[in-house]
């Protein structure tokens, strides 16, 4: 019981950390007091002053990646945006292999809430005066490649949770656009996304501090 708030304790002084509110001194001062901790009841008054977090700021969510090796995969699927737009989001299947094309137009892919049913998903995106927006959970790998004139395409590469986590592989050919990757959780915003990310880089600062 005693282990457990110790670490639940733990937790939250990093989230106050990476929200600003307190200083490494002193989260430093008080992480040697949770471990000289005797009781719940100490291990709360290390708290106890600090300000309310919000639901997201306190709870770290794991990232759910939908796998399916029994669903029927679609081989090759094309998506075309000229002069518009065109997306696919929500809960769909990738194929095996998947074009975008994108003409003075944008295009965007959102494989948060995907079912996969390949442990592979191959992605060339062409655009041409135009852009494509690709956003991926935590948990998915990611490889990119491809080639760039006068604009941006990015490359990335995300280690996802195992060897068997999904793979996706996005290659292809940007003139005057941009093709821009994304990492964020089912439902969350850039905002959202970007506090998340400051958390994850106090908590791994942390414990840096705790490994040293």
């Amino acid at each position: 019981m005693l282990a457990e708030a110790r670490d639940t304790t733990v937790q939250r002084l990093s989230a106050h950390f990476a929200a600003d509110h307190l200083k490494i001194s002193e989260l430093e001062r008080r992480l040697d007091l949770v471990y000289s901790a005797g009781s719940p009841a100490e291990l709360a008054e290390l708290v106890a002053d600090l300000p309310a977090l919000s639901v997201d700021q306190e709870v770290e969510v794991a990232p759910s990646v939908r796998v399916e090796p029994w669903r029927a995969v679609p081989k090759t699927q094309t998506m075309i945006a000229v002069m518009g737009g065109a997306e696919r989001k929500g809960q769909w299947t990738p194929p095996r292999h998947l074009n975008v094309v994108a003409i003075m137009g944008g295009g965007g892919l959102d494989f948060r809430e995907a079912i996969f049913g390949e442990p592979v998903t191959e992605v060339t995106v062409v655009v041409f005066m135009g852009g494509v927006e690709i956003i991926v959970p935590p948990g998915v790998r990611v490889e990119s490649n491809g080639f760039a004139l006068m604009g941006g395409f990015e490359q990335v590469s995300q280690e996802g949770t195992g060897a068997d986590a999904p793979l996706i592989k996005v290659n292809g050919f940007v003139c005057m656009g941009a093709v821009e990757m994304k990492v964020r959780l089912p439902g969350e915003t850039a905002r959202e996304a970007r506090k998340r990310i400051k958390q994850e880089k106090g908590r791994k600062r942390l414990r840096r501090g705790q490994d040293s």
